[in-house]
């Protein structure tokens, strides 16, 4: 569905630039065109982060969709950065002084841009979040900042016919900040999790406080989290009694594996190390 409205707006978007006479109209056509690409890219990454596990990727696929999101991201910045460099060049050599004014084609095609992606993204996003897609998210971001595009476009072109000639181009470099910034937050949201970046403090405490009442736990030595694609791994050391048996302190281990992985979504894989507490 991404990939259909995509190739729709920018071919829209690019025949309603050139007939409208709107330079930041045709740069957002080169931003949807941009999405058509990053489609692509977000459904080669889910496909490959499906993969089961394999010889050579043991604990699986997941961290892919993570590559895919940066892949986007630094798509979309340099999409940003390309919008803001043309528009700020007509603004410095004046060029937007005898260029013809945007047409109301160019207005229209705006508004129907907005209202479009505006769906786009919240549709986007609900399938993302319902599947943990961490590239699938990204992706609506992508729509949601190719909806502000839009949004700058039709100010620009609706003040550049009230008589104000520049807007037109200002506008451009106004949308490639907004598309600049959302790159950045998907950017490091991606590293973060290609570099074991831990769960959130609140999700770790939590984590102690359910270790800590299991019956049998007689202290919590080390509890560490990281985060892996869209899921997480936790490593746990416990002691218990020392004078157990080494059935009885598994069971115990087990417990503590089985309330984390049960209680705690995302939870990939939970290891627990168990030491004597002779205290």
């Amino acid at each position: 569905m991404s990939l259909a409205g995509n190739v729709f707006l920018t071919a829209g978007k690019f025949v309603a630039g050139v007939l409208g006479n709107s330079m930041v109209m045709i740069a957002d056509a080169v931003h949807s065109a941009s999405d058509v690409l990053s489609t692509l890219v977000v459904m080669l990454a889910v496909k490959i982060s499906g993969k089961p596990e394999d010889n050579d990727h043991e604990y699986g696929h997941e961290r892919f969709e993570s590559v895919g999101a940066i892949t986007l991201a630094l798509m979309l910045a340099a999409i940003g950065l390309g919008i803001g460099f043309n528009g700020a060049q007509t603004l410095l050599d004046g060029e937007y002084e005898s260029a013809p004014l945007p047409s109301v084609t160019a207005l229209i095609a705006a508004v129907v841009s907005i209202a479009i992606k505006e769906w786009m993204y919240r549709y986007a996003r609900r399938v993302g979040e319902e599947c943990k897609s961490e590239a699938l998210i990204a992706d609506a971001w992508h729509h949601r900042s190719d909806a502000m595009s839009s949004v700058g476009s039709l100010i620009g072109i609706g003040s550049a016919r009230m008589g104000f000639a520049f807007m037109d181009a200002l506008a451009s470099v106004v949308i490639s900040v907004f598309i600049v910034k959302s790159a950045a937050e998907i950017f490091f949201a991606a590293v973060n999790k290609l570099t074991d970046r831990a769960c959130d403090v609140d999700v770790e405490l939590s984590m102690r406080r359910t270790i800590e009442g299991i019956d049998g736990v007689r202290r919590l030595d080390l509890l560490k989290t990281r985060q892996f694609g869209a899921g997480s791994y936790v490593d746990v050391e416990i002691s218990v009694d020392g004078d157990l048996t080494l059935r009885a302190a598994h069971e115990i281990a087990e417990s503590v594996h089985e309330r984390i992985e049960r209680d705690f979504e995302g939870v990939k894989h939970c290891t627990v190390h168990v030491n004597p507490f002779d205290g």
